[in-house]
Order: C-alpha cells, then sequence, then structure tokens
C-alpha cells in the first residue's frame, strides 16, 4: 500500500462559522488553526495547503479565563530607541476585536511559507452579522 499525497488541483475547501462568544480564545483558536491547515481532513498532506475556510463572529464577545483581560500584553515596536508599544487585551478589543483572535490563531499555526495563505482564509467579524452567508458556511458548536 501506498502513502496517499494530495495534488493541488484536489483541493477542495469547505466553508465553516464559529461563534467566538461560545468557548474560550485558547481554544477557539485551536478549532481554527486546525480548520485552516485541513488536519481534520483525511486527506491531510503537510506539504500542501489544503485548508478550509473559516469565519468568525462575535469577535468583541470573546471569552478569557482568569485576569488576561487586563494582564495579557501584546507588544508591537516602531524600530526607533524606545518605540516599544504595549497594549492590554482590554485594549486591543476596544480598538480592534478580530485583532486579537488573527494573533492567537497565527501563534497556533506553524511558521513556514504557507502560514500566510492559510492566515489569508480566516475572516473575523466583530458582530453577529457577516457577508459570507453566500457561502452557506457550515456552524461549529
Amino acid at each position: 500500500m501506498k502513502t496517499y499525497s494530495q495534488k493541488s488541483s484536489e483541493i477542495k475547501r469547505d466553508w465553516y462559522l464559529i461563534d467566538a462568544s461560545s468557548m474560550p480564545l485558547g481554544k477557539l483558536a485551536v478549532i481554527i488553526a486546525d480548520k485552516l491547515m485541513g488536519k481534520s481532513k483525511v486527506t491531510y498532506t503537510p506539504h500542501t495547503d489544503n485548508g478550509d475556510y473559516v469565519v468568525v463572529i462575535n469577535a468583541k464577545d470573546i471569552v478569557v479565563t482568569g485576569n488576561k483581560m487586563t494582564n495579557k500584553s501584546y507588544y508591537r515596536h516602531s524600530g526607533f530607541p524606545g518605540g516599544l508599544k504595549e497594549l492590554s487585551l482590554a485594549e486591543v478589543i476596544e480598538k480592534d476585536p478580530s485583532l486579537a483572535i488573527k494573533e492567537a490563531v497565527k501563534g497556533m499555526l506553524p511558521k513556514n511559507k504557507l502560514a500566510a495563505d492559510r492566515m489569508s482564509r480566516l475572516r473575523v467579524f466583530a458582530g453577529a452579522e457577516h457577508t459570507h452567508t453566500a457561502q452557506n458556511p457550515k456552524e461549529i458548536k
């Protein structure tokens, strides 16, 4: 018996809908990363990008445990001396709720050439409405 290796022409992508207010941020990011990589498919091949599209709604209502709203920090640097900026999770959600979910998912994806394409298939919306109803996404509970 030979090992199956999926080709780019055989890839079939599905659409999934996830409500961010239903589970904690870490568990949510694990499920999203799994769908983006395609690891839940039987045809998973590590060197091909056979993942699915994921639509996340209610990003402004994400759930975290403990004191992460105040203690969890996001850093960025301008490149100049003294240019380190720091925001807490509460400030990030107030400014751009999708950023917290995207950063969590990005940290769970492998750091390789496929990561940018996988992240481009992630669509995050702050509210309950989204623009991908025509794709008929399957809801994940």
